[in-house]
């Protein structure tokens, strides 16, 4: 384990972020650690990483003038990508990653993957318009009526809600079967799933409200 703190992490990744999005994570956070070329987002936000992990194959070391040497750790196998480098080394109550969204679909859905493979480490994803998270055992917001809330299966997983404009009891989600787009909150929300392989996706906005609820509730999946 390279990084480890009591209290909620900042990832920063080499993808689509500006400034302000890693200041907004910044401040909820005892510790920012960049994923490789995520260094140069953290320098130019004027954030020195705690810790910069990864292949270091995407960093010049010209983008991270000021970086102490001590804070770069270099992993160099090629069998995982430098978010799953990076999030595996944190030991966190949760981690904010913003920089992992943008042009590369690939890499998104990369990311998706890792979430669901490493459901001890929880992790909500901030992109320029949705927050992405793998939902826990038992889910409660207090959303208000209206708010856009999508699940989206990675495995044959079930559950139950209340605050759903269309319950989610009875269904057998799927990946290639059915899905959660575009439902709806009428007010404050609970989804329990039977296992780690739902991911939850609600507008960026409530960001603070999904940490708050993340970090309060002991409801939280083992490694698999």
């Amino acid at each position: 384990m390279i990084l480890k703190r009591s209290e909620t992490v900042t990832l920063v990744g080499a993808g689509m972020a500006t400034s302000d999005e890693i200041q907004r994570c910044a401040q909820m956070s005892s510790a920012v650690v960049a994923a490789d070329g995520g260094a140069a987002h953290c320098v130019a936000a004027g954030i020195t990483p705690d810790a910069v992990i990864g292949d270091m194959d995407s960093l010049a070391d010209t983008q991270i003038d000021g970086v102490p040497a001590e804070h770069i750790h270099t992993i160099a196998e090629q069998d995982s990508t430098d978010f799953d480098k990076a999030l595996r080394n944190i030991d966190a109550p949760l981690v904010l990653g913003v920089g992992f969204t943008g042009a590369r679909m690939d890499h998104q859905l990369a990311v998706f993957n890792v979430l669901v493979r490493r459901p001890e480490h929880q992790c909500i994803i901030l992109g320029d318009t949705d927050i992405a998270f793998l939902c826990p055992p038992v889910l409660r917001l207090p959303l208000e009526e209206g708010v856009r809330v999508s699940l989206f299966p990675f495995g044959l997983v079930e559950g139950t809600s209340t605050g759903l404009k269309w319950p989610i009891n009875g269904l057998n989600f799927t990946p290639d079967g059915q899905v959660g787009t575009s439902n709806e909150a009428t007010g404050e929300i609970e989804i329990t799933v039977t296992g780690p392989k739902l991911l939850v996706i609600l507008p960026n906005a409530y960001l603070e409200m999904v940490t708050e609820s993340l970090l309060r509730s002991p409801a939280r999946w083992p490694a698999l």
